[in-house]
């Protein structure tokens, strides 16, 4: 009787809701177990705290935030203990120098290396930022270099290559990766560019948000044309423009509050084999410690469950 008795148990808690919910729980995807979930530390604030802050949070990695007055031998040697104090993996030293506005109108004639104006001085800090890279143990600078043109035979196209060809080969000599944030040019134009330049050593950070806060692609169709030439990876979430406001750029949300396909584009990601970094880039959140900590949940999510 004992022994029917416990066959029966077995088998009524086999059938049981409590059995089937834990019978249903996704099994854990070991696609994922290579790709780091890190946010963005700025450079101008006390290192030591930031990055302790960023392990108790249960992030692994992290992009440096280039502020010109903290683009020293000093704060990059401060960054490197730190990263290696806490075990925290630096990916990218991010940044656009110069001055910048964010929108149809004049960002084209004054975000990146492709207008004239100030030109000159942005490589001079371009030069900074990949030595700031050398000593701190970075391996890619990475940056919006402008509204690439779209007509490669273009006077503006073809000069544009050159200026980026020498900077490319400035950070190789150094061992240093550059690395093209996505937004302001059509994925096509960007393969186009990367190959035009040709150094071996200029990569993508894949800014989800962006492709669609600028119009220019869907982000899964857009990773599929990248391919391995994605490095790194900013999770954000936004809209594409609207109809009523042309010449702004589309809302930034919080993820998953956007048009961004997380699930989607984490799926692919697995995939194709990425085993970079997910960098959370939240501009309207002030490093909202909240925020930050409940995204990296939702997307530690993404990465562990088998589809």
């Amino acid at each position: 009787m004992k022994k029917i008795f416990g066959i029966m148990t077995m088998l009524a808690l086999a059938t049981s809701p409590i059995a089937a919910k834990k019978q249903a729980t996704p099994e854990k995807d070991p696609r994922g177990a290579g790709i780091s979930i890190g946010t963005l530390l700025d450079s101008a604030k006390d290192i030591d705290k930031g990055f302790s802050d960023l392990k108790d949070a249960g992030f692994t990695s992290c992009q440096i935030d280039y502020r010109k007055k903290a683009c020293t031998p000093e704060v990059a040697k401060q960054v490197k203990e730190a990263s290696e104090k806490y075990g925290i993996k630096m990916t990218t030293y991010i940044g656009v120098p110069g001055h910048s506005e964010w929108n149809f109108i004049k960002g084209p004639s004054t975000i990146g290396l492709v207008p004239f104006n100030g030109r000159e001085q942005k490589i001079a800090d371009y030069h900074d930022m990949i030595d700031f890279c050398q000593i701190a143990g970075i391996p890619a600078m990475h940056s919006h270099f402008g509204f690439i043109p779209e007509d490669p035979s273009s006077a503006e196209y073809q000069y544009f290559i050159v200026v980026m060809k020498d900077l490319a080969n400035y950070a190789k000599e150094r061992g240093i990766d550059i690395y093209f944030e996505t937004g302001q040019e059509t994925p096509i134009t960007l393969v186009r560019a990367i190959n035009d330049i040709g150094t071996g050593n200029v990569f993508i950070n894949c800014d989800l948000a962006n492709l669609m806060l600028y119009g220019k692609a869907n982000p899964t169709d857009a990773i599929r044309l990248f391919g391995d030439l994605v490095k790194d990876v900013h999770a954000k979430d936004g809209t594409y423009p609207s109809r009523n406001n042309p010449n702004e750029l589309g809302e930034e949300k919080p993820i998953p509050e956007g048009d961004v396909d997380f699930p989607a584009v984490i799926e692919l990601l697995k995939e194709r084999g990425y085993n970079g970094s997910l960098t959370i880039e939240y501009e309207l959140s002030d490093g909202n410690r909240d925020y930050l900590v409940k995204t990296r949940e939702y997307l530690q999510n993404l990465l562990d469950t088998k589809n």
